[in-house]
């Protein structure tokens, strides 16, 4: 992934990083935790996976795109399984859109809605190859022209294709901003604002990453895991049960086929 090379090529990232509806930041309510509270948060996470992971796999920045495309409504480890066969026969625009409806259909229809996806990935792959030669863009607006591309999937490919810090909101990052109190609002684009306003600049690379991992593997939906926290002393979630932070160790890479438990 590309990072940026120099003060001003930083700054544009983290601002565009923090492109956040303008609408969102009066409507959004206030964290309940202070900016030192807030740092210490992202430090331990940074601690723990220093250089985190998506877990879809890919091989380029547009098998990237078809992955989380194809994610929606559906597990990583189940996305992975149907794409390593279909990357291994197309990885650019090109061959996904020579293999047709009915092929590519063959190999992603174990994906919940895959039909509507299948069309969406065509039609991607056509628009990519038609305004951008047959490239992926790295510029938000472009990418949430092309059909079934939403912003938080173009927040995803930007992030980990491009390097750009920004923060996608899936249902883990909505569960933490609002369970703990961290980034609190109503739809995802109101906790994508409040995250921006609040996380340091020197994590919000990673932010998503980690809040994704914590809320996929600690913070659980229906029974969080409060006694694997690093961070049990902080957190402010009505529900915890534990006040005792789990020993802040770096943790070993998460298996490849997405075997790790959660929900």
């Amino acid at each position: 992934m590309q990072k940026p090379k120099s003060k001003s090529a930083a700054g544009t990232a983290a601002s565009a990083g923090r492109d956040a509806p303008s609408r969102l930041r009066t409507t959004a309510r206030r964290p309940r935790y202070s900016a030192a509270e807030v740092r210490e948060i992202f430090r331990r996470f940074a601690v723990q996976r220093p250089e985190p992971k998506g877990e879809l796999e890919h091989v380029n920045a547009f098998t990237l795109l078809v992955a989380v495309v194809l994610s929606a409504q559906a597990t990583d480890a189940g996305v992975n399984k149907a794409t390593r066969p279909l990357f291994a026969v197309a990885d650019t625009p090109e061959k996904m859109l020579a293999l047709g409806e009915v092929r590519l259909g063959d190999y992603v229809k174990t994906i919940g809605l895959w039909r509507n996806k299948t069309k969406n990935v065509l039609a991607l792959s056509e628009a990519l190859i038609r305004d951008h030669g047959g490239e992926v863009p790295a510029d938000r607006n472009a990418l949430t022209k092309l059909p079934g591309v939403g912003r938080k999937t173009a927040n995803v490919v930007l992030n980990m294709a491009f390097g750009q810090p920004t923060l996608a909101v899936d249902t883990h990052v909505f569960r933490i901003g609002n369970r703990l109190g961290l980034a609190p609002g109503k739809t995802p684009d109101e906790v994508e604002a409040a995250f921006l306003r609040i996380i340091p600049d020197e994590y919000l690379r990673h932010a998503h990453h980690w809040l994704i991992l914590h809320g996929r593997y600690v913070c659980k939906a229906r029974k969080p895991e409060c006694q694997a926290c690093v961070i049990a002393d902080l957190c402010k979630a009505a529900e915890k049960t534990s006040a005792i932070p789990a020993p802040l160790v770096e943790l070993a890479p998460l298996p490849a086929d997405g075997t790790v438990g959660g929900d």
